[in-house]
């Protein structure tokens, strides 16, 4: 795992003296001396992104290394091969195989070392061969996967690299379908690591090898068990003595501990754990102070009276509690917070699924300015930079895998799912924002045996690897309450549409939790998916609702339904969280609707990140504590009808309009909706100015409309 960047440094030599020094370390939670530590990290990453080759069909001799692929497409990954067919309508964009190849020449100073080849995502199935031998294949188009290279791939000589991908549809793999478009590709990093025959495991579900599970966090104390799985490659038996060091923010150890020399026998492994107790911690406290500290693991070769570092791993470690009340929500370090936030998809225009961490950043920041302070990334595992981010910008994520829809009654396609449970929690466990592990989606069959068979299985996964976490489950919202499908885990959603798919945006939505909540006391649940669609070219003056499927999906009806929405779900406090569908417009190619086919239009934000929808700026109001003034509809340009309103959102107390410089007068509001009614155009064009003052300091908004 990379850790902390800063941290980040090969060091020469060997730790000297490490067998007296680590003898006198002091027993975790024992008094020391403050000291300064760098974690050494005699690891080697390798990128691997760059010069690939590509052909979108299958190819016979392709894996072989003399194959002639120079009619092939010259691409860097990440790669899709769906960013424009996938978004385009009509369902028919290209599921199959797709071919790449690319030569490497491994550095010759890595011989000796233990080599892997990763890949941060593949979909759906990859089959990998080094040199034309065959390494193996990864199923599932989520989750990282490595094999193990060494003496496959040569240091110092010319490799050949090949990789056959498929998305076409596979019903022995998770999902079978969804509401959005399954890219094929390389789409995320690929990387050599090159690493000390004695070292922390690489193939552990593709985890880290360490495990940080904390208990018994308050102010004053945190206890934090170390979990470390060693394997020796080497061809002896080695002397192994495990040092675990967490350090703060400056590098000040505030807790350390070393194992008892252990003895591993050649081509074999072995788990230590240490326990270290932490004084008077700063803890990871959300979006007030996500404070993270680190956590390394150094492995010390001490055969023969020998004392050096082969490998060290280091991880964020973010120290917190969390707890969901069915009556109060949810609770972080013992204190009420309710999440409110959106649902994440992993795409954008242009590229599909192949988003850079530039791209991954730019959405954490339009999340972050938006006031959320939770994600549910759905519908799968997302790239790594995703909860990295969220753990350093403070949000709580709801983690979750690719059962969405239906369940395959077969025994692959339920020891795939199972696995990728458990990538998901192995990869994924020392993240401190990730606080709820989800088991599906909205599967339709919510009462049969094979999908209740398989949740059940599912929640039993968490709780065998991870029971510090709560376990949860998205209801279709056509559904019972009491579906069976949604009774197998500790906490709950729904997905729930009223006021677009069915029923009224005013009041449905409030009636239908207050019955659950009145009939299911003790149920703890949530708001995982409530939207509308919306195009930002499409307005009227206080729309109806909209044909879901149909043509026309006004930007204004998003936002009165979002208005109405909010104020529902902030009044119940029971509630333990609640997810905007979703952040972005995203590409789902079988839809057709909106302004323009093959998407779905239910994103605050356009999929090309360049517009802010109306009812962005409404939860930014309510939401964030930047000032906010917001006049809407200020896309609707060109007007017709001279009697018109002004809508403005704003977190300011009071708000003062001008039209054409005349003035509308001061509105105060208790809800950051502030509505001039009744306002009349003049021909030609028509200037609109608002201002407020915020904080102590002025800000204004203006738009012009124009009458014909």
């Amino acid at each position: 795992m990379t850790g902390f960047p800063t941290r980040r440094q090969v060091l020469s030599g060997t730790a000297g003296g490490v067998l007296a020094s680590l003898a006198g370390i002091p027993p975790a939670g024992a008094a020391f001396a403050a000291t300064t530590y760098t974690a050494p990290n005699p690891r080697v990453r390798i990128d691997l992104n760059k010069g690939w080759r590509f052909v979108r069909e299958d190819v016979s001799g392709a894996e072989n290394p003399g194959f002639d692929d120079s009619g092939w497409a010259s691409i860097n990954t990440p790669h899709t091969w769906n960013a424009v067919d996938g978004a385009d309508g009509g369902n028919n964009y290209h599921r199959g195989v797709g071919w790449y190849r690319r030569r490497y020449t491994v550095p010759s100073e890595l011989a000796g070392k233990r080599l892997y080849l990763q890949f941060a995502g593949v979909n759906q199935v990859a089959d990998v061969w080094v040199n034309g031998t065959y390494l193996g294949q990864h199923k599932g188009g989520y989750s990282r996967f490595r094999f193990g290279v060494t003496g496959v791939l040569v240091a110092g000589g010319d490799n050949v690299i090949a990789v056959k991908v498929t998305n076409a549809r596979d019903t022995n793999i998770a999902p079978v379908s969804a509401d959005y478009t399954f890219e094929g590709g390389i789409y995320r990093n690929v990387s050599l690591w090159a690493i000390d025959n004695l070292h922390v495991r690489m193939e552990d579900y593709a985890g880290p090898g360490i495990y940080l599970r904390q208990s018994n966090v308050t102010a004053a104390s945190a206890t934090v068990t170390v979990t470390t799985k060693l394997w020796n490659d080497s061809s002896t038996t080695r002397s192994v003595v495990v040092r675990s060091v967490i350090a703060d923010k400056s590098g000040t150890v505030v807790a350390e501990s070393s194992s008892t020399a252990q003895t591993l026998a050649a081509a074999a492994g072995a788990e230590i754990r240490q326990t270290l107790g932490i004084d008077r911690p700063r803890l990871w406290n959300g979006l007030a102070d996500p404070y993270l500290y680190s956590a390394s693991v150094e492995i010390h070769d001490v055969t023969a009276g020998a004392d050096r570092i082969a490998d060290v791993v280091t991880e964020r470690l973010g120290l917190r509690s969390v707890a969901v009340d069915a009556d109060t929500g949810f609770h972080l370090n013992g204190s009420h917070l309710g999440l409110h936030g959106v649902n994440l998809h992993q795409e954008r225009a242009v590229k599909g699924w192949a988003v850079t961490d530039a791209d991954h950043t730019q959405d954490f920041d339009l999340i972050r300015e938006l006031g959320a302070n939770a994600i549910r990334m759905a519908h799968y595992q997302h790239d790594q930079k995703d909860y990295e981010l969220a753990d350093e910008r403070g949000l709580i994520v709801w983690a979750e895998i690719p059962l969405v829809n239906s369940v395959t009654d077969s025994p692959a396609f339920t020891a795939s799912t199972q696995n990728q449970m458990r990538e998901l929690i192995r990869q994924n466990y020392n993240h401190p924002s990730i606080v709820f592990w989800g088991i599906g989606n909205e599967l339709t069959d919510y009462n049969g045996t094979a999908t209740n068979r398989l949740l059940a299985s599912l929640a039993g996964i968490i709780e065998a690897e991870d029971p510090d976490r709560l376990s949860t489950y998205a209801v279709r919202g056509e559904d019972p309450d009491n579906a069976q499908a949604g009774l197998h885990t500790r906490t709950t959603g729904f997905n729930k549409y009223y006021g677009w798919y069915y029923g009224s945006k005013d009041g449905d939505l409030g009636a239908w939790a207050d019955n659950l909540h009145a009939n299911s006391p003790s149920r703890k649940i949530a708001m995982s998916e409530y939207g509308v669609g919306a195009s930002t070219t499409q307005h009227a003056l206080n729309p109806p609702k909209p044909a879901p499927g149909g043509s026309w999906h006004p930007e204004e009806y998003q936002a009165l339904f979002h208005e109405a929405a909010w104020k529902q779900l902030a009044a119940r406090p029971y509630m333990w969280g609640s997810f905007v569908w979703a952040m972005f417009d995203f590409a789902s190619d079988g839809r057709n609707e909106g302004d323009r086919p093959g998407i779905n239009d239910k994103g605050l934000v356009t999929r090309d990140r360049q517009i802010r929808k109306d009812a962005f700026y409404w939860y930014k109001a309510n939401w964030a504590s930047t000032p906010t003034l917001h006049i809407t509809s200020r896309r609707w340009t060109q007007r017709t009808d001279a009697t018109t309103e002004l809508k403005v959102y704003s977190n300011a107390d009071q708000v003062t309009a001008t039209l054409n410089g005349t003035s509308l007068g001061t509105l105060s509001s208790g809800d950051h909706i502030f509505r001039w009614a009744g306002i009349t155009l003049k021909p030609g064009q028509n200037t609109v100015l608002v201002t407020a003052t915020i904080n102590g300091s002025t800000y204004t908004d203006s738009v012009n409309w124009t009458l014909a």
